[in-house]
């Protein structure tokens, strides 16, 4: 059997390489042979603890509180507004209560297999230094949001991860880091990161190729359907056919699947990092997340890194430098050990409007299946999505809390 997969991002290499553990011969189609998308520019974070979805009712009440103008990382350009009104709709639904708790179940059974799938993945391609469990820290700089940010932690359910208030020692960790006051800090203890996203990409890649891969860096144009089979139209005019097509192309999903009558309401939900190779964040210490400020630092082998914001935009769009210039305020303004002002980089989380990502086999072709969307968990959810897919393609079972006719 051989199969197609389009999109080589963290999902797409996740896919390939359990699709060859099937013994299935691949094809990986990037349009780009250097990952700069959100795979490389993600803050390595393996968040097991985010079990409920983002499109929720809280979520919708605190928004405004999150805006950008009021300091916060939520964002909705003006030139985008074609793309985020009928988006921000479509999440309104899928925050009722019924709605929610559905999706919240979903994702929950998902993001459980989540470090077990990451166990067997680097285990899997001999690199085991690329994961590790020494959880997270969150931090509050004042006494109102620590209170309030402890409690809403605890109200929180948190799946399979476990936290606790930091410790003396821990407490001087985080003290040695920043020069700003800490009022309040947990530590999440079984959460993980990945040592280098950059690293893991190229490893990744290296494997899948070492065991029979191809990788074609070329732009796919188009799908088309023939006698129920699907196949793949490459820019320059190539036809290319398989056994199994498998769609994980991120944002750039929705231009392929909607042509074929699949309704794929997603969107660019672009974030921001600054990244320094110069710095005095110690090698031992996990992310931090400054709550009240909405960011996560995370030291990595290449660099330490700060991320944050979410814009719903076209994944087009000019990047907006204020975001930029504000996380180098907040670096600045937490005496962090970050040297310089940090390379920028700008990429596009996919994100459909119920939080949940597209995992399923088309109905409109026989050998036609997708898994993009993970919004803010394509690091999490990477590896154990692989094995989904893998699964799917060779029994036909596909879950159903995950298919695309749900925004039919």
């Amino acid at each position: 059997m051989k199969a197609i997969v389009v999109g080589g991002g963290l999902v797409g290499l996740n896919i390939a390489l359990a699709l060859q553990s099937k013994n299935i011969g691949v094809i990986l189609l990037e349009a780009e042979p250097v990952r700069k998308a959100a795979s490389y520019g993600n803050a390595g974070h393996i968040a097991i603890e985010q079990v409920e979805p983002l499109a929720s009712a809280a979520m919708v009440k605190s928004a405004f509180k999150r805006w950008f103008a009021l300091g916060g990382p939520l964002s909705f350009p003006a030139a985008g507004f074609r793309e985020w009104l009928p988006f921000s709709l479509r999440l309104l639904r899928a925050s009722a209560p019924a709605r929610f708790a559905k999706g919240k179940a979903a994702l929950s059974a998902l993001i459980a297999e989540a470090m077990p799938a990451w166990k067997r993945r680097v285990s899997d391609i001999g690199a085991t230094d690329l994961l590790r469990e020494d959880g997270h820290f969150v931090i509050w700089e004042t006494p109102e949001s620590a209170a309030k940010g402890l409690a809403g932690w605890k109200a929180t359910d948190t799946g399979t991860a476990r936290f606790h208030e930091v410790t003396n020692d821990e407490m001087a960790q985080l003290k040695a880091i920043t020069k700003a006051p800490i009022a309040g800090a947990i530590r999440f203890e079984n959460t993980g990161q990945v040592s280098d996203t950059a690293r893991l990409l190229k490893t990744l890649e290296a494997v899948f190729v070492e065991r029979g891969g191809v990788i074609y860096y070329k732009s796919v144009a188009a799908l088309s359907v023939e006698g129920r089979q699907a196949f793949v139209k490459l820019k320059g005019g190539e036809i290319l056919t398989a056994d199994r097509v498998v769609i994980s192309a991120g944002v750039g999903s929705k231009t392929l699947l909607e042509p074929l009558g699949h309704r794929v309401p997603i969107i660019a939900e672009r974030g921001y990092h600054i990244q320094t190779a110069q710095h005095g964040w110690p090698q031992s210490l996990p992310p931090v997340v400054f709550e009240d400020r909405s960011m996560i630092v995370t030291g990595f082998e290449s660099g330490l890194r700060a991320a944050s914001f979410v814009e719903l935009n076209r994944p087009d769009a000019p990047a907006d430098a204020r975001k930029w210039q504000r996380l180098r305020g907040h670096v600045k303004a937490l005496g962090l050990p970050f040297e310089g002002e940090g390379a920028e980089w700008i990429g596009s989380r996919p994100t459909l409007p119920d939080y949940l990502p597209a995992i399923g086999k088309s109905d409109k072709a026989d050998n036609l299946y997708y898994a993009f969307g993970h919004q803010h968990l394509g690091l999490t959810l990477g590896p154990v999505t692989g094995e989904i897919v893998a699964d799917m393609v060779t029994t036909g079972h596909a879950p159903k809390a995950f298919d695309l006719n749900r925004f039919a």
